[in-house]
């Protein structure tokens, strides 16, 4: 992949694109949410993203976050169409003992948040992020060969360009160095449903 085709919808103050990596360094305060539960809307994390009219690829990121250390300190993928419709998926630091492997998916103006708890001990994690037309798949992996679906989900306002890439933020009063590498576009690897038929419309 060519770094340089990706844009900044938001810069950050500090950060470096090399030929194949990517560093952030964030900003405390910064975030992306959008009212559910806790009933406010952050909307200032740095995103750095490729735009494409692809409706099938694939798109793996290997993200590094050694440096984090306070609650929900975070770096990952993203797909970001505008305030009130994204997702993401990260790595959110808890505590030395946990952190939230977790991702969000924001239609309308509303978050959602899905999570599981891993060890502290994690310090790398790769993405892999499926578009088939409107609809996504998340994975992850600790390897970078081996993938475990995180979930599928959709987007109502991805029914042509889209544009997604990478993120870092750290929502409270922190900041950390985020490093992504091992960037790759490929053909889509998440193949048609071949189970179920749709329902007759």
């Amino acid at each position: 992949m060519d770094l340089q085709e990706f844009k900044w919808t938001r810069k950050p103050k500090n950060y470096v694109v090399y030929d194949n990596k990517i560093t952030i360094n964030t900003e405390p305060h910064t975030d992306l949410w959008q009212r559910t539960y806790y009933h406010f809307r952050n909307d200032n994390a740095p995103v750095l993203q490729m735009e494409t009219n692809e409706k099938f690829f694939s798109f793996v990121v290997k993200t590094d976050f050694r440096e984090s250390y306070h609650r929900f300190d975070q770096c990952g993928i993203v797909v970001y169409l505008d305030s009130e419709s994204w997702l993401k998926a990260s790595v959110e630091y808890e505590n030395n003992d946990i952190q939230h492997l977790g991702s969000v998916v924001t239609n309308g103006g509303y978050s959602d948040w899905a999570t599981t708890e891993i060890s502290a001990e994690i310090k790398t994690m790769w993405y892999r992020l499926s578009r088939r037309e409107d609809d996504f798949r998340i994975e992850c992996s600790t390897d970078g060969k081996s993938f475990s679906q995180m979930r599928i989900c959709h987007l109502t306002k991805a029914d042509g360009l889209i544009r997604f890439g990478i993120y870092a933020c750290s929502p409270e009063d922190s900041s950390f160095k985020a490093e992504f590498t091992d960037f790759n576009l490929t053909k889509c690897v998440w193949e048609p449903h071949d189970g179920q038929q749709p329902d007759n419309e």
